[in-house]
């Protein structure tokens, strides 16, 4: 057993510490890395069906393009994160309900209340599971775990640590994952035990407060802030008695003679697995903080404790034990956001609110994309501490309380239109290329639009909408075929009306248990799942996003149209991107996590391995689609907002979602699969939701073909993907629907092969997307053709 001793230095540079080794089984992967790892790899479910549609045709392009000469919106110095969309309650056409299928277990009163973040399972399922902070964990250990504790468990996974799976036939790993609770330290109280209760408050995008009580009827016995990025795992005592555990073991604990602070004692930690621990108490009254070690799993303070006490794993490099006491007893409470827009740049800025000790610096780490993207300021304050995180790469500290990011070249004069990097809109067709895009066209909206689109699902009649919508913006801006815009306008505005007047299969209501706009399918069939779990808060912003890109495309059709549905869309952009707290109706941005970089489409289910989102190409299209209706609206923040993150998608999900070979941000093993697959908080695995087929493994990460498309999905990347899966002849060997969208991803890199396959006699309906359509992939694929042209009238349509 460790015993308890004093020192005057800790410092211990550049010292290998290895893992113990670890037998991974087949999930949760809970464990004791001093004996071994009991795991269990969980299986994706697989929820998401594909939907599939036809139509027909065969010819060759000629294209010219102009580029899109609009001036951006400037709004530099002027906040775009400031002004609420709305803050009316939902109009009336919504019921409003005041319960949920899920409880608001242990969460104390607050309105409206978020759903989709990284504190989720502390107040889902039995509230045990894992809260991601990056890069470390935390979990309520509950009296179940190893140590035995009622406390805080906290845990932090080297790469050496994970878990990958099977090797596919293309040469990297299925999956790889890490291994979930190990209990390196618990943070507990000796007043907590098996009447503990845990409870929740001060939920922000960013941010919570969770609390832990002897019983329902005391005040909490610690308090722990939570802020995504916190170096230290933070605990706010009150006069109860701190314990700390371990399910790792101490090899050796040490209490620091001289304190790093004024009231501040600090201890050290090294564990059975070679990791060191920093621990530092600061008293804000009474006496500091004394420690007995009762055996090597658990640490027991002499007395009361008044004031904060923080944990933290010290990598061990030069000068990391210097900057960890530099900040000790310094933690942020919440984060600020805001931003600006000046011509194609654009800026957001973290403010981190920062509470604790007066001596000393707040100090956050920051994942790969923020570094990429930090302004000259931030950049100067990097510190050359990093710690491993599980699913981002490498998370590295910065100094101080604000972060600025830059994006300098924001899509701002992207419309609707066909996009190049280079070429900018497309929209001027040669005679002979409008010829056979007007002749899909004319079929294709000869179907049923109605009929398509009022289904049992938002996510299929978004998809819909979407597609016709975007048919109808060819024929009106490419085509210029005003008559046959007026054959198609009036039946899409009918199907978009029964929407907008919320007589669909499943109408939408407002429920006010969380806060927000909800599915009524789980409330009428008691399926959890429905819809893709809508009335849970799953994948609001893929579903919402078809519906808001396609009011977009009617609005900019016909302006008239927009004043008498402007307050629904809006309701739908509250409900997903709500930036202001003053709409006190919706949480703020319910999808998008301005941390990551990216949005979680997971909802309101308990999970072990956090949150998670499949589809980034989906996530492109939602950020699209707000930036098009803040462009139809005349609302420039929107639209700001809109093209700031589909800049920041560019980039984020070039490092964890799109690999291409140069990729240094995720395992070599992994990269080889081009694409996530889909993307957990806690692992990556290269599947789907609902398909283990290749092409609907990539195909998720390309569904919908939009014109920001090429600005996601840039040429190198799509050549590599097209190399290791699809060269060859291997893409005449797919034979459904996921065959159109991947040749109409390819157009990016040979617009010329594209359109001879969406052209050719060959060519079968089934190839089509339920959510595409022949007229825009053949206009999103025309290119000057270097052979010259063969232009053949036999259209076969259905």
């Amino acid at each position: 057993m460790p015993v308890l001793s004093t020192t005057q230095s800790s410092h211990e540079h550049n010292r290998e510490h290895p893992q113990t080794p670890s037998t991974y089984l087949p999930t949760p992967i809970f464990g004791n890395i001093s004996s071994s790892i009991a795991t269990q790899i969980p299986e994706t479910q697989h929820l998401y069906p594909f939907e599939k549609h036809s139509s027909k045709s065969e010819i060759e392009p000629s294209i010219s393009s102009t580029p899109n000469t609009t001036a951006p919106p400037t709004m530099f110095g002027r906040d775009i994160f400031k002004d609420p969309i709305d803050t009316r309650p939902p109009p009336s056409m919504f019921e409003v309900r005041e319960d949920h299928p899920v409880s608001r277990l242990g969460i104390k009163s607050q309105m409206p209340l978020q759903t989709n973040k990284f504190y989720a399972n502390f107040f889902l399922g039995d509230q045990r599971g894992p809260s991601y902070t990056f890069p470390y964990s935390i979990a309520w250990a509950a009296g179940k775990g190893v140590s035995g504790s009622w406390g805080m468990s906290c845990s932090h996974i080297e790469a050496k640590q994970r878990v990958f799976g099977q090797e596919k036939s293309h040469g990297a790993s299925a999956y790889f994952i890490n291994p979930v609770g190990i209990e390196s330290m618990v943070i507990s109280a000796k007043e907590l035990g098996k009447n503990s209760t845990l409870t929740i408050d001060s939920m922000t995008a960013f941010s919570a407060r969770v609390h832990l009580s002897k019983d329902q009827e005391t005040p909490p016995a610690i308090s722990f802030p939570l802020v995504q990025g916190m170096p230290y795992i933070t605990a706010e005592f009150s006069g109860t008695i701190p314990m700390l555990h371990s399910g790792v073991f101490f090899k050796t604990v040490t209490r620091v003679s001289k304190n790093p602070k004024k009231n501040m004692a600090k201890f050290n930690f090294n564990l059975e697995d070679g990791s060191t621990w920093r621990v530092y108490a600061w008293r804000t009254k009474g006496e500091d903080l004394d420690m007995q070690v009762v055996n090597n799993g658990t640490a027991e303070a002499k007395n009361p404790f008044t004031g904060v006490l923080q944990i933290c794993k010290d990598p061990l490099t030069p000068g990391s034990e210097e900057v960890l006491d530099d900040g000790a007893g310094i933690y942020p409470r919440t984060v600020t956001l805001s931003g600006s827009s000046s011509g194609n740049k654009g800026t957001y800025k973290f403010e981190y609110q920062k509470d604790g000790h007066d001596t000393g610096s707040l100090y956050m780490f920051a994942l790969p994309h923020h570094i990429e993207s930090f302004h000259e300021d931030t950049r100067k304050r990097i510190q050359s501490t990093k710690l491993q995180s599980t699913t981002k790469g490498i998370a590295t500290l910065v100094k101080g309380t604000h972060w600025t990011m830059v994006e300098p070249q924001m899509p701002v004069e992207m419309d609707f239109a066909p996009w190049h990097p280079e070429k900018g809109s497309i929209k001027t067709l040669s005679e002979d290329a409008k010829s056979l895009i007007k002749a899909a066209a004319a079929s294709e909206l000869g179907q049923n639009m109605i009929a398509q689109s009022n289904l049992d699902s938002m996510y299929f009649s978004g998809k819909a909408l979407a597609k016709f919508a975007l048919i109808l913006y060819v024929i009106n801006d490419m085509l210029e075929d005003q008559a046959l815009v007026k054959k198609g306008l009036g039946q899409l505005k009918a199907a978009f009306g029964t929407f907008a007047a919320n007589k669909q299969k499943f109408p939408l209501v407002y429920e006010k248990a969380w806060g927000g706009v909800v599915s009524s399918a789980t409330y009428v069939t008691g399926d959890t799942g429905v819809d893709f779990g809508n009335t849970l808060y799953n994948d609001h912003h893929f579903h919402y996003g078809y519906h808001i890109l396609a009011g977009a495309i009617i609005a900019h059709i016909d302006p008239e149209w927009l004043p008498q549905n402007k307050e629904y869309v809006d309701i739908l952009v509250r409900d997903v991107a709500n930036p202001s707290s003053k709409d006190h109706h919706f949480p703020m941005w319910r999808s998008f996590d301005w941390y990551h970089g990216h949005s979680w489409a997971h909802g309101l289910y308990a999970a072990m391995d956090g949150k998670n989102q499949e589809s980034s190409s989906e996530d492109m299209m939602h950020a699209y689609a707000l930036k098009m209706w803040g462009k139809v609206t005349k609302d420039a923040h929107l639209e700001a907002r809109g093209n700031l993150q589909l800049s920041i998608l560019s980039r984020s999900l070039r490092h964890y979602y799109l690999y291409q070979a140069n990729n240094k941000v995720q395992p070599p093993q992994f990269i080889g699969n081009k694409v996530a697959g889909i993307l957990f908080e806690n692992k990556v695995d290269h599947t789907t939701f609902f398909s283990p087929d290749i092409e609907a493994i990539q195909g998720i990460h390309m569904i919908p073909i939009l014109a920001p498309t090429p600005f996601i999905r840039g040429q190198d990347f799509v050549q590599e993907e097209w190399n290791m899966f699809f060269s060859d002849g291997r893409i005449d060997e797919i034979r459904n629907a996921w065959k159109g969208i991947i040749y109409a991803s390819y157009a990016t890199v040979d617009p010329k092969k594209a359109w001879e396959f969406f052209s050719s006699k060959e060519f079968d309906p089934h190839w089509i997307d339920g959510g595409a359509s022949l007229t825009w992939f053949l206009a999103f694929s025309a290119g000057k053709s270097k052979t010259p042209l063969f232009f053949s009238l036999i259209l076969l349509f259905i």
